[in-house]
């Protein structure tokens, strides 16, 4: 077996060995001679396939205790979102147009179900991180991590871990490539001003208003992209 295709079938049994002990994040893994007779494959390839579910953050090696399963983040795949983005960017196409397309139809698409069933402590964490936005943008800068904070509140009440990681992790590649790129001057008031009117359509259970109000804050993006 070639040796790609045998570092490939080991993590696939490492990963399988995973779901039937129904091991979860932060759970100890065989050790590695363990994994070597259990699997009867070299300890080369054990090496290696745990490098790779590493990288993946499927697994995490911490030196000199053993080896766990990993945090199972998005974080790779941001990492390669971000990254094909910057490249194609270089190349002339319209990387982080496309880019923040695809976090405009995530978040316009569910804005509206958000206005029609948000919860009172939800629209109050809203609110709260709207009225730091203020105290922010009078200080000359609305921090990234607010802005972030505000996205993830905004569809938590939806109960969708998966989706909440998804769009946090369209966020985080856009605010990635465009920090690598130094292309993130938005206006802070500008930015308060948006975010503001995305909560006060929410308020008032308006769900077309809402859509509204968030394409208009994408357009604000947009327009700081063509910039």
């Amino acid at each position: 077996m070639a040796r790609g295709t045998m570092s490939e079938e080991v993590q696939a049994q490492i990963k399988q060995l995973i779901l039937r002990r129904r091991l979860v994040p932060g759970d100890p893994l065989p050790t590695e001679a363990e994994l070597v007779d259990l699997l009867d494959v070299s300890r080369n390839s054990v090496r290696e396939a745990l490098k790779a579910l590493q990288a993946m953050r499927i697994v995490e090696i911490r030196h000199g205790f053993g080896t766990y399963v990993g945090p199972l983040t998005l974080e790779p795949f941001v990492e390669g979102v971000a990254f094909r983005a910057a490249v194609r960017h270089h190349q002339g196409e319209p990387s982080l147009y496309e880019l923040m397309e695809v976090r405009e139809a995530l978040e316009a698409g569910l804005i509206a179900a958000v206005a029609r069933r948000l919860p009172a402590e939800d629209l109050a964490v809203l609110k709260g991180l709207v009225q730091r936005m203020a105290e922010e943008a009078r200080g000359g800068m609305v921090q990234s991590a607010t802005d972030r904070a505000f996205h993830l509140a905004l569809y938590r009440s939806m109960g969708n871990h998966l989706l909440s990681e998804v769009l946090d992790a369209f966020w985080a590649a856009l605010r990635r490539v465009r920090e690598d790129l130094s292309d993130d001057h938005p206006d802070p008031e500008l930015t308060y001003r948006q975010h503001k009117e995305i909560v006060e359509a929410l308020e008032a259970g308006d769900g077309d208003r809402a859509v509204e109000a968030m394409h208009r804050h994408f357009d604000g993006i947009r327009r700081r992209l063509a910039e």
